[in-house]
């Protein structure tokens, strides 16, 4: 604490008759401000500190963060956030929210939401619906399009710097964090950082390093009226915000996955991916979408080093929270950070990569089981999802549910596609990312392209071929609603006749409910020598 003494501030702020509330006024202490929780309205006050990474010491930086907050928090998250305004003391001394006396404190306003209904304590309460995950993909996606781009030498540099001031933080606690697995810890993270520099040079160099939320974990993610809405970037520092588009949404992926819930944190990663894409072919009429595609693939060789810094860095602030409170909660706050830390560590040792293909003709459950599988299959949170109806609108450029006219599935619109999907999964397995491809792969010379893939990438190769009877797959393809799929009743009853040819791959019956097809699917891949890292 610097010399300035808010305890006046923090009395005024805390009493019902300052708000003119009927209840009592809820306050919530964390290590950088306090937030006054008023009727519908909740009022943040910096916390006269300085810290080592914030400096809030003075009326005049306080100010400026106050207002800096209300800038960096842009998109939805200005539903949440008002303005700025002054405690303000008059001649007689007395207080007023916004008086006619000089500015003693200030507060960012902000419309009160419900503190139980963040993400990161919905998260207790079960897995999110589908639906809710692809919106927080949406989301996500749409504040990075719009965040300014910023230089990786820089970012590259204070990554660097974060692996020293983990290890210091981690050091100094050997009874928590014990000093060997510490030293493991950062000597494997220093080598993945300088393996990375090239890549994270190469992602600024197109624009995937900008200025982000800073922040992204499931704590700061309200959901109001069922949507999900980003709060608290940072405003304090913008080096801290700057990020590869990949790191600053990684948080969230680690907070799922850490938490439990890996098929919603492959779900989000795999939807961000697809949302970015859109995003910057829509912004550049000129770029391949199909290559777009491939190059965020190749990304991936990041994220395992993103998952654990994320995971590290959170681990450390754990424990530093933990020495300011009650004993009992202390302990549980410690146990935390030593499940981030072991999180942490074994993500730099992954699981190597994997490509899994999912064919068979419409209506037989393709990108059901595709997505059941995805997330137990290589490194967690597990594969890159190719879904050929999705990389189809991504290369057409329209919207996901749109219908494409008869003349974009011409067998030459069709090869290039299937082009798009193959040179996407070449760049998922060169990243070391498990990858699973759902297409029809209807031709044998489709299916062969596959294996060719994983034979040349040196690995391991599974086909799964789905067969169900014409009558059920017809249920099936008139139920879909809001699907990327433009298959049919017609495309249906096309294909009951139709010959694909020798199959090679592992034919699994699909014509029972979700459940008995992934636990077939599973049988087979464990009886052809892939286990999966869990039941589906």
């Amino acid at each position: 604490m610097t010399p300035v003494d808010q305890d006046a501030i923090r009395a005024f702020l805390s009493d019902p008759a300052s708000h003119a509330a009927d209840g009592p006024v809820d306050v919530i202490e964390t290590h950088a401000n306090t937030i006054f929780l008023a009727g519908p309205l909740a009022y943040k006050m910096k916390r006269a500190v300085r810290f080592p990474f914030l400096d809030y010491s003075t009326l005049a930086l306080r100010e400026a963060a106050c207002r800096r907050e209300i800038a960096v928090n842009r998109g939805p998250s200005s539903a949440i956030y008002r303005g700025v305004l002054p405690v303000t003391r008059d001649a007689a001394g007395r207080l007023a929210l916004g008086g006619s006396g000089g500015p003693v404190e200030w507060l960012v306003v902000m419309t009160r939401f419900d503190e139980t209904m963040t993400l990161d304590r919905r998260l207790r309460a079960g897995p999110l619906p589908a639906a809710l995950v692809e919106d927080l993909a949406a989301t996500i996606a749409a504040l990075e399009a719009e965040a300014p781009h910023r230089a990786a030498a820089p970012w590259i540099a204070d990554l660097a710097a974060y692996v020293e001031q983990n290890d210091a933080a981690f050091r100094a606690t050997p009874d928590l964090f014990p000093p060997a697995a510490v030293a493991a810890l950062t000597a494997a993270a220093r080598q993945w950082h300088g393996r990375l520099a090239d890549l994270l040079a190469e992602r600024g160099r197109l624009g995937r390093i900008r200025l982000l939320h800073g922040d992204l974990h499931a704590g700061n993610v309200a959901l109001i009226d069922g949507r999900p809405v980003p709060f608290d970037a940072i405003e304090f520092d913008d080096a801290i915000a700057t990020a590869d588009l990949l790191y600053d949404a990684g948080f969230l992926v680690m907070d799922l996955d850490e938490a439990g819930h890996r098929a919603e944190a492959n779900l989000l990663l795999n939807r961000l991916l697809v949302e970015t894409v859109r995003r910057e072919a829509a912004a550049d009429p000129s770029a391949d979408p199909a290559g777009l595609i491939a190059s965020h693939a190749e990304g991936l060789a990041a994220l395992p080093f993103f998952l654990m810094m994320r995971a590290a860095i959170r681990a450390k602030v754990t424990h530093a929270k933990a020495a300011h409170l009650a004993p009992v909660d202390r302990a549980a706050a410690e146990a935390e950070a030593r499940r981030y830390f072991d999180y942490a560590r074994a993500r730099l040792d992954p699981a190597g990569p994997v490509l899994v293909a999912v064919g068979g003709l419409s209506g037989t459950g393709k990108s059901t089981l595709a997505r059941a599988l995805a997330p137990w299959l290589g490194r967690r949170p597990g594969a890159l999802h190719l879904r050929s109806d999705v990389i189809r609108k991504l290369v057409a450029r329209v919207e996901e549910t749109a219908p494409l006219p008869p003349e974009r599935y011409t067998r030459a619109e069709s090869d290039r596609v299937y082009e798009a999907v193959r040179s996407a999964a070449r760049a998922g397995l060169a990243a070391g990312s498990a990858v699973i491809v759902d297409a029809v792969a209807a031709r044998p010379e489709e299916r062969a392209a596959l294996a060719r893939i994983a034979a040349a990438a040196e690995t391991p190769f599974f086909g799964l071929w789905l067969e169900a009877p014409a009558a059920r797959r017809l249920d099936r393809v008139e139920g879909r609603r809001g699907d990327a799929s433009d298959a049919g009743a017609a495309v249906v009853r096309m294909q009951a006749d139709y010959d694909p040819g020798p199959i090679d791959w592992i034919r699994v019956d699909a014509s029972a409910g979700v459940a008995a097809t992934a636990d077939a699917a599973r049988q087979a891949l464990a009886h052809a020598g892939l286990a999966l890292s869990e039941p589906v």
